[in-house]
């Protein structure tokens, strides 16, 4: 049914605790041979294992260096389909090292004899990892397959998906058959997103009960090969799957997925976690004039969020109703309240202990501790929350007359939201499509790229404080970069503050993690256009991969 198109790919001081303010201070060198350094307010261990603040002296690095990290993992992509120009931007910029974030895309086409008629998924996802980089850097392979073969379950096998219908309603619609509207007898299942939203979620939590389960079913096979007559837990510390199932499933890592249906001009957004999706909306005014309307399409899922903690607590006894979230955290550790992986918080203590008695003794180390709070887990699930939009395509067909359209789409991690608004990346976007060029005054942006927030939005964001409490109003964006994300991942880092980008990004990776968090960043947009359908243009990518291949 469904065929790959296109698939860009894009490679993927001890310190305690977060500064509560970020204070840099210039070096000073009059002599030109001497690299420019800035101190840096550090917090690290002391001999007696206790917090202390210390100052770093660190080097500055040229702005032609900064460009550099900002655009080096950047890809920029299009593809004219049915008359339509998609163009997509990606960016991420690592503050751990490795780099916890993840990202993917994939477009699959239909076939020619597909009921949906002529179209088009076009799949875009970025993973926001914690705890490690091994289950970011797994979804980014396999969600969206495992999407697509979900969806492709739907389209081929009809039966299973349609609710039955008690004995007595089918006994009537034998005997009193009621006609159904020309309209609607034919729709195809997949062009129903009551039942498109319910493949997305199952999609999603079989594929985190596959990896949770994992070294689960490891320790299965290896105990019924010994026999039955032995009862003793295996050591399979050397095993060569050992730590192939069980990093996946102890790390942990949130997930938001794009899923573009053009066949059915649908849009559906799969938010797994804290991670964040915003569009843009156009909409003109009667005197041709408009202004860009911001659609929030996902909620932050974090304990600071009243639906997560009232939904976290309706799950567990009454007696834990104070403790499945403190400080915000579940358990008062974790902060997304959705994801996939993080065993710790869906293992039994039990199941823990043995799988850590199998898994690692060994190796003379040990899987981290399950919480202390733990009592009925789980306590995190991977189930997303799919939000639908419908879609108003410049093709010839379209004949709306609608003044309203959706025009493009961010998903981004949390690292960009803890720095810009929801309100800020539209504006810097619709800025971009515009045109602008050079620095503008913070102040100045919304008179010439006005901007209104959609009421239909969440309201709760669910996000803590930024790490660099500045004014919203204050300051200046800089319009310099030609990849929409890179541009949006320099103004959330300073934006026109030359100096701060500069010193943000001059902190290496591990001790950047207390300044700043991992940014992964991709932005689609589309027009109408000319060109040969299929025609696709890849610029900076470091892997692209054409395949024809059935799924």
């Amino acid at each position: 049914m469904l065929s790959r198109l296109w698939k860009p790919v894009i490679g993927t001081a001890v310190f305690v605790g977060t500064p509560s303010y970020l204070y840099f201070k210039y070096a000073s060198h009059h002599q030109s041979h001497i690299r420019e350094s800035f101190d840096l307010p550090v917090r690290v261990k002391g001999l007696d294992g206790k917090a202390q603040m210390t100052t770093k002296t660190l080097g500055l690095l040229a702005k032609e260096e900064v460009d550099r990290k900002l655009t080096e993992c950047a890809v920029q992509a299009s593809m004219t389909r049915n008359g339509v120009v998609w163009r997509q931007a990606t960016a991420y910029v690592p503050a751990n090292d490795p780099i916890e974030d993840a990202n993917a895309s994939e477009v699959l086409m239909r076939d020619v004899v597909d009921a949906s008629g002529l179209g088009d998924l076009m799949f875009f996802a970025v993973m926001d990892g914690h705890g490690g980089y091994m289950t970011s850097r797994l979804l980014s392979k396999v969600l969206i397959p495992t999407v697509a073969l979900e969806l492709q379950r739907l389209i081929n096998h009809p039966v299973e998906n349609v609710q039955k219908t008690g004995t007595l309603s089918g006994l009537k619609e034998r005997l009193w058959p009621t006609a159904k509207p020309a309209s609607t007898a034919l729709v195809p299942l997949d062009a129903d997103p009551r039942l498109l939203t319910e493949a997305i979620q199952r999609a999603f939590l079989n594929l985190d009960s596959e990896i949770v389960d994992a070294p689960l079913r490891l320790l299965a096979e290896e105990m019924v090969k010994q026999g039955e007559e032995k009862q003793f837990i295996p050591d399979l510390s050397q095993h060569h799957m050992a730590q192939a199932t069980l990093n996946p499933a102890m790390s942990g890592s949130c997930a938001l997925m794009a899923l573009f249906d053009t066949a059915h001009q649908n849009l559906y957004v799969a938010c797994t976690g804290d991670s964040r999706a915003v569009a843009g909306v156009w909409e003109e005014s009667a005197d041709g004039t408009g202004h860009w309307r911001v659609d929030v399409l996902s909620e932050d899922q974090t304990g600071r969020n009243p639906n997560e903690l009232k939904r976290i607590q309706s799950e567990h006894p009454s007696s834990e109703h104070n403790t499945v979230i403190m400080r915000g955290r579940v358990l008062g550790g974790l902060e997304p309240t959705r994801a996939f992986g993080d065993a710790r918080y869906k293992w039994s203590r039990d199941a823990q202990a043995i799988l850590n008695h199998a898994f690692m003794r060994g190796s003379g180390t040990s899987m981290r501790s399950a919480p202390a709070l733990l009592q009925t887990p789980p306590y995190v699930t991977a189930l997303p929350v799919v939000t639908h939009r419908k879609l108003s395509l410049p093709t010839t067909s379209n004949t709306s007359n609608s003044k309203s359209s959706l025009r493009f789409i961010i998903l981004a991690t949390d690292g960009l939201w803890d720095e810009l608004t929801s309100e800020d990346a539209v504006a810097l976007v619709g800025g971009y499509l515009l045109g602008l060029k050079g620095v503008v005054p913070k102040h100045t942006l919304p008179t010439l790229v006005p901007t209104a927030t959609s009421s239909s939005s969440p309201t709760i964001q669910g996000k803590g404080k930024s790490k660099h409490p500045i004014s919203q109003v204050e300051g200046e964006w800089t319009f310099e970069d030609s990849n929409v994300s890179s541009h949006l991942i320099r103004n959330a880092f300073g934006g026109g503050d030359e100096d701060r980008v500069r010193q943000l990004l001059s902190i290496p990776t591990g001790l950047a993690r207390s300044y700043r968090d991992d940014v992964t960043c991709t932005v689609v947009w589309w027009e109408e256009g000319k060109g040969s359908d299929g025609d696709i243009k890849v610029e900076k990518v470091r892997l692209v991969e054409e395949v024809k291949a059935k799924l």
